[in-house]
């Protein structure tokens, strides 16, 4: 009988992308795969991207590990990048940490993943150090990525904000349209893209295109933090149509 997996997930009230974007990657995985998935989530205040109110967020973070502890999820992913990269360089560290000792204290151990280490590992997996990104954060919130990245070995050689202070907007924005925006992007001398360093802003269906078009790894923080899931449940790391990083390859 094929394994099932309780995939968890922490997501902001406002956002509505990481649940559509993970379960699309793993059912084109359960096209080629053996193992099933099935998808919880445990949901903590924001409704504007500002630093005030992700502080306030995470510390909700951890009623949600105890919740999704109680589902006895396999991996537990904490699915908002700039709530964690606003707290401080190497804070997903701590993060996952803490929440894994929470999963325990609830009997229900899960290994974490943040989106934010995950983006971060998934570019090392890779061995990018210098990428160029896509953004729908106001330009301080991308500066944050940007030190984040620096601090972890990763160089941003260029970067887009689209400024949508909404989060609720954000997950409207059309998931093919990183495919026109990041010919914008300078990618001379980057070892690879991030079509979306957000897990609000819809990507999913422009991973493929891009790469394909420039030659380089692209990746999003949803292909990161599935790739992450992936690693954490000791599963081949392959789900097609998503680029390089979900190839089977690393």
């Amino acid at each position: 009988m094929n394994r099932t997996y309780r995939i968890g997930q922490i997501v902001p009230s406002s956002n509505t992308t990481m649940e559509t974007e993970i379960p699309a990657i793993l059912r084109m995985r359960e096209t080629v795969e053996s193992e099933r998935f099935t998808f919880h989530s445990s949901r903590m205040r924001m409704q504007k991207v500002t630093k005030e109110e992700l502080a306030a967020m995470d510390k909700d973070s951890d009623r949600c590990a105890l919740e999704l502890a109680d589902a006895r999820v396999d991996v537990l992913g904490y699915a908002c990048l700039i709530a964690i990269m606003s707290m401080g360089n190497g804070y997903h560290r701590v993060s996952e940490k803490r929440l894994h000792e929470r999963t325990i204290q609830a009997g229900g151990p899960a290994p974490i993943v943040t989106s934010a280490g995950a983006l971060v590992d998934g570019l090392k997996v890779l061995g990018a150090k210098r990428v160029s990104i896509l953004t729908p954060y106001m330009k301080p919130l991308t500066q944050l990525v940007i030190d984040y990245l620096a601090a972890e070995g990763i160089e941003v050689v260029d970067s887009i904000s689209l400024e949508i202070p909404d989060n609720l907007e954000v997950g409207r924005q059309n998931p093919s349209a990183p495919i026109e925006i990041t010919k914008r992007l300078n990618t001379k001398g980057v070892d690879a893209i991030v079509a979306s360093a957000c897990v609000q802003m819809p990507s999913l269906s422009s991973i493929q295109a891009i790469e394909d078009r420039v030659g380089l790894p692209v990746v999003s923080s949803a292909v990161c933090t599935t790739y992450m899931m992936l690693k954490r449940l000791n599963l081949r790391t392959y789900a097609p149509g998503f680029g390089a990083l979900l190839s089977g390859k690393y």
